[in-house]
């Protein structure tokens, strides 16, 4: 596996919707759990300490720790994505104000696609064909800015 996504509530699926089209279209491997920092930490820890991914995505609303807590079992990449709803802000200083020394990547609220072209990112340091792909996604971007 490539690229394990967590969800905190399975209410966050239209989020990781997002990333899961991106990475389907780049034919990126990936898996998608739901497991809550604060109402499952044990799951948490076990998922993120047994995966074999190579960056994880944490999608998450409200006071949204679990990109942190997502970052603080593991070394590998983590990308947080905060979620939508009654005071956005919460969420998006959550993930974006972690203590020194545990980063946590952030994209914009409920920008599930932008995690994934991140993540893709990450990968295609060390892989010329993800390279490859990128350059090809954003030309195609460009020309649909382009065309209309």
């Amino acid at each position: 596996m490539k690229i394990q996504i967590i969800m905190g509530s399975s209410s966050d699926m239209p989020v990781a919707e997002k990333a899961k089209a991106i990475f389907e279209e780049f034919g990126i491997m990936y898996d998608i759990k739901v497991a809550s920092a604060h109402r499952t930490p044990d799951v948490l820890q076990n998922l993120v300490e047994k995966s074999d991914a190579d960056v994880f995505i944490g999608i998450a609303g409200l006071s949204a720790a679990l990109p942190g807590t997502i970052a603080a079992h593991t070394i590998k990449p983590v990308i947080g994505v905060p979620v939508s709803g009654k005071v956005n802000l919460d969420a998006i200083l959550s993930i974006i104000q972690m203590p020194p020394g545990v980063p946590v990547g952030a994209v914009g609220l409920d920008r599930g696609e932008n995690a994934a072209l991140l993540a893709i990112e990450i990968l295609a340091v060390h892989d010329t064909k993800l390279e490859k792909k990128l350059l090809q996604y954003r030309k195609t971007m460009r020309k649909k800015a382009l065309s209309k």
